[in-house]
């Protein structure tokens, strides 16, 4: 059973312990989705309030964008939010850990464990994430200024301009390939950091640090889960945002549950 995040007189003990990182395979990462979709069924209440809140910013920033006729950064913000999805996934771990240890999972008191954890090392990795999505918007502006200049498209422009131009095509490839490197590196630190974080309290270079340990030990399960991530994450934006309600809540238990499977503590 996951521990519960630790009392401020055992921090000292926290610390001192050492994860042991498992072999885990496909078949690990198949069963996690699957606890992760039971999780959402067990407590829809949660998972269905964090997805439409993560839906509605998503709508918010594309309407501000719009409003200014940004329609460039339009793509990278949508490809943004597999950056912040795992800032947003936080209180869905709680919600985990709580369905495991049978406590109580009202709103109130995940969110009370989740703000209260922002005084402990687990708050600084939301600012990693903002202060690697605010790097990936001013590249992404950066491509597209080196490709396009400051000439201004309106949304449908700038999408014929992309796929029927060869510089076009090219500025998709590069800004693609470069959107790819930020998002696997957020990922490898962040898919077993964050859960750390939450279910132990250690410090926030150890959480990192055996994140990307863990990755590096199981690189075949751990990077078609990003691609898993990665692709769900797309297709639930399709749809005006509106897939990420369902989708986010079940990347995020599920991402709880491969943490549990790969990540083990000794013993107290």
């Amino acid at each position: 059973m996951a521990a519960e995040p630790a009392e401020a007189g055992d921090v000292a003990t926290a610390r001192k312990a050492v994860p042991t990182i498992n072999t885990i395979t496909l078949a690990d990462v198949g069963a996690s989705l699957g606890d992760g979709l039971r999780d959402l069924q067990r407590a829809p209440a949660c998972g269905i309030a964090i997805g439409a809140f993560y839906a509605v910013g998503g709508m918010v920033i594309y309407l501000l964008t719009s409003w200014a006729g940004l329609f460039y950064l339009t793509y990278p913000m949508a490809a943004g939010f597999a950056l912040l999805g795992p800032f947003a996934a936080i209180a869905l771990y709680e919600v985990s850990r709580r369905l495991e240890t049978g406590e109580p999972r009202s709103l109130g008191r995940v969110f009370g464990v989740v703000t209260g954890a922002g005084g402990r090392s687990l708050g600084w990795m939301p600012m990693l994430n903002l202060f690697v999505f605010f790097i990936w918007i001013d590249v992404a502006a950066a491509i597209y200024l080196g490709f396009f200049g400051l000439r201004r498209f309106d949304l449908v422009s700038l999408v014929t301009e992309a796929l029927t131009t060869p510089h076009g095509l090219l500025f998709l490839v590069i800004g693609n390939a470069i959107g790819a490197v930020f998002a696997v590196l957020v990922f490898t630190t962040t898919v077993v950091g964050y859960p750390l974080l939450l279910d132990r309290d250690t410090d926030f270079v150890t959480a990192i640090v055996t994140s990307w340990k863990a990755v590096r030990a199981n690189p075949l399960p751990m990077l078609s889960y990003g691609m898993i991530v990665g692709v769900l994450t797309f297709l639930a934006i399709l749809p005006a945002l509106l897939g990420l309600i369902i989708v986010l809540p079940v990347l995020g238990h599920a991402t709880w549950h491969l943490y549990r499977r790969v990540v083990s503590w000794p013993e107290p």
